[in-house]
C-alpha cells in the first residue's frame, strides 16, 4: 500500500459511520481504514447491557470486519497501529509485523475514541480494576467473572464493586443487578447521575437500583484495592469501609484520545479541537467522535452515539468536496437503565438556569433566566414524551 486518497484511523462508530457515509457519495474513492483491533463493528452502548439479556461477546458483532469492508469497498488494516503522524508530508506510519511503513494520505480523519479515566489506588490489587470500553474489554470482564455472559444464569455469590455513579456505572449496575450479581457502587457525588439530573430523578434511579439489590456509597471513593486471604479482593473506601468483591470495575469516565494528535502537533484541549467542517488545527485533517472537542458544541466533548452519527454525516459530505458545517440537533440520550428508564436532553453547561417538576409526572424542565426551556428529563412511563418535550427544547 503506497496511501489512498482517504484514510481513516479508527474502526468504532464513527470510523465506519464516515465510511459508509462517505461511500454514498464518492462510491470509487480509494479509501483505507486502519485499526488496532479487528474491526468487527458492534454498538458500543450493548457493552453495558448485555450481561442480563444473557449475550455473550460475539453476539454483539453485528457485522464482521471483512464484510464492512467488502461492502465499503475499502481497504481495512486490521490489528495495526498508526504509529506516527506527519501533518506536512501528509503521511502516517503504521507498525506492521514487517516493520514500520508509511502511508500517504490526501485526506485523513481521526477516530480514535476515548481512554477509560484511570485514578491511582494503593493496595497490590491495584492493577487488577477493570474497565470496559471495548468487545474485548467486555469478554474478559465477564470472563473474569467465571460466568459465561451466554449462560443460563449467574452465580448470586459473585460481587462487582462499580467505581462511578455516572450514567456509565449505573448502566453496568442494572445490568449486572438484574443477573443476579451483587453490586456495590462508589461515587464522590451524593446522589447517581447527579451531573445530569435533578435531584427528584436522581433519587427516583437510586430507589429502583437498590430494589434490583444495588448498595450505595456516596461521598467516598475507593482507596485502596488488596488481594484477600480466600483470593477475592477487599476493597477499601476512603471513609474506612471495606467491601470484599470479585471484582472491581472503573466507570468514572472517559478521556479523549489525543496522544496521536498532540504527538503531531495538532491543536489539543480537553478532546482533538475541530471547527465548525471538523478540520483540525492541520489542513486536510479532520476529526470525530469520542477523540474530538467540537466548536460546534461549544467546545465540548460529546461522548454519545448521535452526536458521531450527525457528524459522519457532515464530514462524509466534506471530504466528497462540499464543504458542510456541523450543526448539532437536540439529541436527548436515552440512559439504559431498565429498572427506571430515562431520557435525558441536557442544557449546555454554560446556560444557568433551575428544574422545574412538572408535578408528580416523572417529568422535569431546566428553564433557563429568560425562561425557555434549555433541557428535560423524563423518566418511566413519561419517557414516551420525548418528541413532545424535544419540540418545546430551544438548543
Amino acid at each position: 500500500m503506497s496511501g489512498a486518497a482517504v484514510i481513516i484511523i479508527g474502526a468504532g462508530v464513527a470510523g465506519w459511520t464516515t465510511a459508509r457515509e462517505f461511500r454514498k457519495l464518492q462510491p470509487d474513492t480509494d479509501v483505507i481504514l486502519v485499526t488496532a483491533d479487528s474491526g468487527d463493528f458492534y454498538a458500543k452502548p450493548t457493552l453495558s447491557n448485555a450481561y442480563a439479556q444473557k449475550r455473550a461477546p460475539a453476539q454483539l458483532v453485528t457485522t464482521p470486519a471483512a464484510k464492512m469492508a467488502e461492502t465499503l469497498a475499502l481497504t481495512l488494516v486490521s490489528h495495526t497501529r498508526v504509529h506516527s503522524l506527519d501533518t506536512a508530508k501528509r503521511t502516517i506510519t503504521v507498525q506492521t509485523p514487517s516493520g514500520l511503513e508509511t502511508l500517504e494520505y490526501q485526506q485523513l480523519v481521526i477516530a480514535t475514541g476515548a481512554h477509560p479515566i484511570r485514578v491511582e489506588l494503593a493496595g497490590d490489587a491495584a492493577g487488577a480494576v477493570r474497565s470496559v470500553n471495548s468487545l474485548d474489554d467486555f469478554a474478559a470482564f465477564h470472563a473474569a467473572l467465571g460466568i459465561d455472559a451466554g449462560a443460563t444464569g449467574s452465580s448470586p455469590n459473585e460481587t462487582v464493586v462499580v467505581m462511578g455513579a455516572g450514567l456509565i456505572g449505573c448502566e453496568f449496575a442494572n445490568d449486572l443487578a438484574q443477573a443476579g450479581v451483587h453490586v456495590h457502587v462508589v461515587d464522590l457525588a451524593a446522589r447517581p447521575l447527579a451531573a445530569l439530573l435533578p435531584a427528584a430523578a436522581s433519587g427516583l434511579l437510586q430507589a429502583a437500583l437498590s430494589d434490583l439489590g444495588v448498595k450505595w456509597h456516596f461521598g467516598t471513593s475507593v482507596s485502596a484495592v488488596n488481594y484477600g486471604a480466600d483470593g477475592r479482593l477487599s476493597v477499601t473506601l476512603a471513609d474506612g469501609q471495606q467491601v470484599a468483591a470479585d471484582l472491581v470495575l472503573s466507570a468514572i469516565g472517559l478521556r479523549a484520545d489525543t496522544e496521536l494528535a498532540r504527538a503531531a502537533g495538532l491543536v489539543c484541549e480537553r478532546g482533538i479541537v475541530v471547527g465548525a467542517t471538523l478540520e483540525t488545527s492541520a489542513a486536510g485533517v479532520y476529526a470525530l467522535g469520542d477523540c474530538a472537542q467540537y466548536q460546534s458544541a461549544g467546545q465540548r466533548t460529546l461522548p454519545y452515539v448521535m452526536p458521531v452519527m450527525t457528524a459522519a454525516r457532515a464530514l462524509a459530505a466534506t471530504l466528497a468536496g462540499t464543504p458542510t458545517e456541523l450543526v448539532f440537533p437536540l439529541m436527548p440520550v436515552s440512559v439504559k437503565t431498565p429498572a427506571l428508564p430515562l431520557v435525558v436532553a441536557a442544557a449546555h453547561p454554560a446556560v444557568i438556569g433551575e428544574w422545574h417538576d412538572e408535578g408528580g409526572e416523572n417529568a422535569w424542565r431546566f428553564v433557563d433566566q429568560a425562561g425557555a426551556q434549555r433541557g428535560f428529563v423524563l423518566a418511566g412511563k413519561s419517557t414516551a414524551r420525548r418528541m413532545e418535550m424535544s419540540k418545546l427544547t430551544s438548543p
